[in-house]
């Protein structure tokens, strides 16, 4: 018995040795692994891969403003706009206005037709982007007094740049007016290559309609169907439009309200049924358009897509250029979110609403673009911001000298807010 265990042991030890043999020349065989290799997952079964620029509109982030949202006691949310592919929400405006003119048999792409546009900037950099990546060229007609970098974007993008004198709208020289006649023109020339496409931005309904489909439905889904209230200004007026006719239907009890700077006659239009600010009476205007140093938002016309919106407007809220100015290095202070101007305003709008309102609501509001287009003007006057975390939100709303800041609670009481 001894004996034959000795053997079986021999033999299991023979077995067992072999086998390590064969094993290790197998794993021998084998491409190498790394740690990192081993931990992948595995490849999604569909490809995520956009079509050129035009499928890279849209679906931008709804960002949480965290210094202006734990300084109220609400949920202020930003849709960061800014991201857009063309740096701004008018990306939204421009695709749609091209898509209904080509559905419509106005433009046809590589034929020499031309887009002419009246803008203060914004919009002409997305109708260059767009128009070159469809087949177009842009004509982009705007006041020389915006600020430097637009007009010296569009150039780079390729577009054609008319700066005109500020004027009023019953001005033939007008920048939207000047846009109209070029295009006119372009039609009517039997030299020049193809037709002109005038896309009217401030009555084209296709405005309102972009943000109707897209930015209002894209909020609403982000916030699961829970907000409070939804903040905004308006020069053409399609996104307070567009926004509000999409979510209305859906939350009845949603609160819509307007931002505007000073020297727009909206705030009045809706608080009062009138176009009127006190800062645009004879004798007091410093400039022929809107007297504040805000880009992009404000007006003294009642235009198609405002007027689509405004019986859903609930309230307005005048914000001050200085009250602007402050807001926005505040917002860089705290949160490294550099913004321009109109953004700058609806954040003003925005805490104010929520301070009205009381804690405990949620908040949207548009984040339009980046500051990096406002910074020989807006920026230029608005200032650097230091080094340090000195500002307190009680300050930025107490910037504008002409009028007090609200009340905060002191049940609020915060570093932002100040003592």
């Amino acid at each position: 018995m001894q004996r034959y265990s000795q053997t079986t042991i021999l033999l299991g030890g023979i077995a067992i040795g072999a086998g390590a043999v064969l094993v290790a020349d197998w794993l021998s065989d084998r491409p190498s692994e790394t740690p990192r290799e081993r931990k992948s997952p595995p490849a999604k079964a569909t490809e995520d891969i956009r079509n050129g620029l035009e499928e890279c509109i849209g679906n931008t982030p709804l960002i949480r403003i965290k210094c202006l949202s734990e300084a109220t006691g609400c949920e202020i949310l930003g849709k960061a706009e800014f991201l857009e592919p063309g740096g701004s929400v008018k990306d939204r405006v421009a695709m749609k206005l091209i898509e209904t003119a080509e559905a419509e048999g106005l433009l046809t792409p590589h034929s020499g037709d031309k887009v002419y546009e009246g803008t203060v900037g914004s919009t002409g950099v997305s109708l260059a982007i767009l128009c070159r990546a469809r087949g177009y060229l842009a004509h982009i007609c705007m006041p020389n007094d915006q600020s430097a970098e637009k007009s010296d974007l569009l150039t780079k993008l390729g577009a054609e740049v008319e700066r005109v004198p500020p004027a009023p709208i019953v001005d033939r020289a007008q920048f939207v007016n000047k846009a109209r006649a070029r295009s006119e023109e372009h039609t009517k020339s039997p030299i020049i290559p193809g037709s002109g496409f005038f896309a009217d931005q401030f009555e084209n309904e296709a405005n309102w309609k972009a943000h109707y489909e897209g930015t209002g439905p894209e909020i609403f889904d982000q916030c699961g169907g829970k907000l409070d209230c939804f903040v905004a200004g308006a020069g053409t007026g399609g996104t307070i439009s567009g926004v509000a006719r999409y979510l209305k239907p859906h939350l009845p009890k949603l609160k819509i309200v307007l931002a505007d700077p000073q020297g727009s006659g909206l705030y009045n239009r809706i608080r009062y049924g009138v176009m009127f600010d006190v800062r645009e009476r004879e004798g007091t205007r410093r400039r022929q358009q809107v007297d504040t140093i805000i880009e992009g938002i404000g007006i003294n016309r009642v235009t198609a897509n405002f007027e689509a919106g405004r019986p859903l407007i609930d309230d307005a809220i005048r914000v001050g250029d200085e009250e602007a100015m402050a807001m926005a290095r505040f917002l860089v202070e705290r949160e490294g979110l550099f913004v321009g101007s109109s953004s700058a305003v609806n954040c003003v709008a925005a805490v104010r609403t929520a301070l009205q309102m009381g804690p405990g609501h949620r908040v949207v509001t548009i984040l339009c673009d980046s500051g990096t287009r406002h910074l020989s003007k807006f920026w230029a006057k608005a200032g650097n911001v230091g080094g340090g975390w000195k500002m307190t939100l009680e300050e930025v709303l107490s910037a504008e000298k002409t009028r007090p800041s609200l009340p905060v609670s002191p049940s609020r009481a915060s570093p932002f807010l100040g003592s």
